[in-house]
């Protein structure tokens, strides 16, 4: 195994029930489902920049604001309705 670092959090006490809960119906211990649930909010912030950060080049690339997007999307909302 490898070496691990020991960090303490706080939580509300609803909050952490809920940790519990949630850590015994998936058969973790409460440092697993952390990992876990720290590991989701990581990658998942990391897609999010990726996506954004390709947003904005193909945007430079076609010359393209986010007022023209905007523009976009409430032209369309007004053709939806």
């Amino acid at each position: 195994m490898r070496p691990t670092r020991t960090i303490t959090i706080s939580l509300p006490p609803d909050l952490a029930a809920e940790v519990d809960q949630e850590a015994d119906a998936e058969g973790l211990t409460r440092s697993e489902l952390t990992r876990v649930a720290l590991r989701q909010y990581l990658d998942r912030r990391d897609r999010w920049e990726r996506l954004f950060a390709y947003g904005e080049r193909v945007a430079q690339r076609l010359r393209v604001t986010e007022d023209d997007v905007l523009e976009a999307v409430e032209q369309h909302r007004g053709r939806a309705r």
